[in-house]
Formats: structure tokens, sequence, C-alpha cells
């Protein structure tokens, strides 16, 4: 099934934001971006630093709201939910991974990839075995019991992706998620990527500057002075 067939899983509608930067003066980071995501595609946008990318995919996932604009998942306006509402739609139905980790530094791999389903409410004991599971695929299952502060970058992204698919999302928001690694770590991370949305069907939105991760892409998308643009087509 080509791409350009696959449903609509996100869609961005005419997406503003706006800052106060001081009494009368408002920055434009996002002007009226419209974006589609169809299900189990991986998007990259790419964009000069400042360009706006992390706002965007902040907006997309719920953790900040636009100025003006409407966010759909499967066809429901998430900005209409309640606050409850959104936390829980964030919890069961999307993924992140960020540039830094954000492991929990007392807690080990195992532990913290348990994170998000202990969050909503599931015991250790029922978490436990997904959990192995998935630290098995993305390569980290003989790393179980190490902490953070035991394992290098690379692994520990590792261990975040594993993390990020925790409650099964429908959709992985990434920023910079190989910011941090050296080339062959960040290379290594862009496969496992790779193979997880064709494998498992994962949708990823990823910012990048990164041209390895770019080429995986089945679409790129540029975000430049507020306005998103097709670079390439899958």
């Amino acid at each position: 099934m080509g791409m350009t067939r696959r449903p609509v899983l996100l869609a961005g509608k005419d997406i503003w934001k706006e800052y106060q930067t001081g009494k009368d003066l408002t920055l434009q980071v996002l002007k009226g971006v419209d974006i589609e995501i169809r299900k189990g595609e991986i998007v990259v946008i790419v964009g000069p630093s400042g360009s706006g990318k992390s706002t965007l995919l902040h907006i997309l996932g719920a953790i900040d709201r636009p100025t003006k604009g409407e966010v759909f998942l499967n066809d429901h306006n998430i900005f209409k939910y309640t606050e409850e509402r959104l936390a829980w739609f964030r919890n069961q139905t999307l993924g992140f991974i960020f540039q830094f980790h954000h492991l929990l530094p007392e807690f080990n791999a195992l532990e913290n990839v348990c994170m998000p389903a202990l969050i909503s409410g599931k015991t250790m004991k029922e978490s436990r075995q997904r959990a192995e599971s998935l630290l098995s695929t993305v390569g980290m299952g003989q790393r179980l019991l190490h902490k953070p502060s035991e394992l290098s970058g690379g692994e520990q992204q590792r261990v975040a992706v594993a993390r990020a698919l925790m409650n099964n999302p429908e959709l992985v928001l990434a920023d910079e998620p190989s910011g941090n690694l050296d080339e062959e770590n960040g290379q290594e991370l862009h496969q496992l990527l790779a193979s997880l949305s064709e494998d498992l069907g994962i949708t990823f939105v990823i910012a990048t500057h990164n041209p390895d991760l770019t080429r995986r892409a089945n679409r790129v998308m540029r975000l430049a002075e507020g306005k998103l643009q097709v670079a390439r087509h899958g």
C-alpha cells in the first residue's frame, strides 16, 4: 500500500504560535502551518535552528497549545479535550523521544521503560514483560538492571526509545533523537527507528538536522520563517 493511500493519522490545520517577547512585541514562530501524517510513515521536519521545529512537535504532541489552529488525531480535535483527558491521551496514544534522553537516574533501564505504564495505573508486574520485550527489541535485553550512569549515550537513547513505545503509541514524536550521539551511534539509532517503522508499523514525526536520518524518511518537510513546505516526497 503506497504511503499516499494510507489513512491520515494526524492532521495539523492552520497552526499559529506566537510568544510575547516584550510589552508590545510578539514573536511569530509558526504562521499557518498545515501538516498531514499518514499511518506507518516516517516524516522528517528539517529547518534552521530556531525555526520552530520543537514548537511544532510540542503542539502536535499536545505538550503546548497553538495560539490558533487545530490538531486532529484519528479525526478527534485534541485541543477540545479537558486537561485531564489530554494528559491521558498523551500517555496512551503518543510516545516522545527527546535529544536528551530524560531517563530517571535513580531507576534502572527496566524501571525507566515501565514508567509510562506505571503512570497509567498498571503494576510493575503487569508492565515488566512488555518492558523486557521492548528492551530486547532495541538491543538492550542484556542491560535491564543497569542504571543510566552505567550505560553509554547510545544505550541510554535506546532505553528512551523503548520507553516511548511502552504504551503501544499510535504516533512517536522525536526531537533531534541523535543530536547528542556520535556518528556511529546515531546511525545505529536511525536504523533502529527505520526498522521499528517497517516491522511494527509505528508512525514517526522527527525533527532533525541529520542527513542520514533525513534520507531514511518517507517524506521530508522544511520549516522556515514560520511556514512548512514539502522538501521531498516519498
